[in-house]
């Protein structure tokens, strides 16, 4: 009898998994845009075939979220514009600043477990080498909270000169990976494993095991190597799919940069954020809220009509929710990931182009507001 109960529940969880992935890929299913649209699953798909062609976007990997599930997931194109190798659904993408929220999500976590404090200073934990003199006093007020929302005053990258900060720390917005990448070097000191592989192995026992997230990663390794796609430059010809010389050694843990992943596997911790797994409710919280407001003159705020920043997005207030967003751009490759908690909606996409952009207006058409 119990070995029959047991046997039963087995069968029932097998059963749910298969359906939930026979439903991902269902041509006949629909799936639900942000503004409440309904849309077939072989629609979409020819959708996204269309404007890929008509936009030149040499592959690409998506996800759609609908009731905080994978409701579509689908990668299309070639990994190689010359060889014409085709994506598959274990092909890996370069994330580029879709680094920055998974990587907040670790470090609030490592608040949590009492590793930093969000409000201490980050020189009282490890002075910086790299600050020039006139922002010495300055940048002792820097607090990961700071760095978290952009208002530390560190460029977007120092290129190995001093940093100068360009306003007192906690006044204004400056997106910068600079000051993400203080606070990693702190983290990785506070925990004794440095800014390389030990500290990716903390980040995949904190963040992408829990969320079963089994391949992605902030440095280089063996499934990377077989699995990750070729970036393409702004003529669609293949550049890098490997570390080299002149760019990412592969060693390094870039929290602003360095992680890859794909849309399935991101979506999980985009659900995650949906629904508030893995942190308290107080520290998502602050993780959602707006820390940052934009200023009427902010390029963000005029462009694209983004009005604050969290902990690790960026945020777009309309009448009847708030997006959550971030964009990630290493040229060859983008990315983005969005979600609306109030519909329990999200979107991930990876490319390995420059084309993230139109794609996403061009989608939007199609499929409702996604930026």
């Amino acid at each position: 009898m119990k070995t029959t109960l047991i046997k039963s529940v087995f069968n029932i969880i097998i059963i749910s998994g298969f359906l939930t992935i026979f439903n991902a890929c269902s041509p006949n299913i629909h799936i639900s845009t942000l503004d409440g649209q309904s849309v077939k699953h072989s629609k979409l798909t020819a959708d996204i075939k269309k404007i890929m062609e008509n936009e030149e976007v040499p592959g690409l990997s998506i996800a759609i979220i609908n009731n905080n599930e994978i409701a579509y997931h689908e990668v299309f194109g070639v990994s190689n514009s010359k060889t014409k190798d085709l994506i598959t659904k274990q092909s890996i993408f370069e994330g580029a600043s879709l680094s920055k929220p998974i990587f907040a999500y670790f470090a609030l976590k490592m608040a949590e477990k009492g590793i930093i404090d969000l409000d201490k200073p980050l020189y009282e934990y490890l002075p910086h080498p790299g600050i020039d003199e006139e922002s010495q006093e300055d940048y002792k007020m820097i607090t990961a909270r700071m760095v978290l929302s952009h208002q530390t005053g560190f460029p977007n990258h120092a290129f190995n000169e001093k940093i100068k900060l360009a306003f007192k720390p906690g006044t204004d917005f400056r997106y910068s990976g600079e000051a993400y990448q203080y606070l990693a070097a702190v983290i990785g000191m506070e925990k004794g494993v440095g800014f390389k592989e030990d500290l990716n192995a903390l980040f995949q026992k904190e963040v992408t095991k829990p969320l079963q997230m089994e391949h992605t990663s902030f440095i280089w390794d063996d499934y990377l190597e077989t699995h990750k796609v070729y970036g393409h430059d702004e003529n669609g010809e293949p550049t890098f799919n490997k570390p080299g010389p002149g760019r990412w050694s592969g060693k390094t843990f870039n929290a602003f940069s360095s992680v890859h992943s794909e849309a399935s596997e991101y979506a999980k911790f985009i659900i995650a954020m949906l629904k508030k797994e893995g942190l308290s409710q107080a520290t998502f919280h602050e993780m959602l809220k707006e820390q940052t407001h934009f200023k009427e003159d902010n390029p963000l705020r005029q462009e694209i009509g983004q009005t604050g920043w969290g902990l690790g997005f960026a945020q777009k207030q309309t009448e009847n929710w708030t997006m959550h967003m971030h964009t990630g751009n290493n040229h060859d490759f983008q990315a983005y990931a969005m979600f609306v908690p109030e519909k329990k909606y999200g979107l991930v996409v990876f490319t390995n182009s420059d084309k993230m952009q139109s794609f996403l207006e061009h989608l939007s058409k199609e499929f409702g507001p996604l930026f």
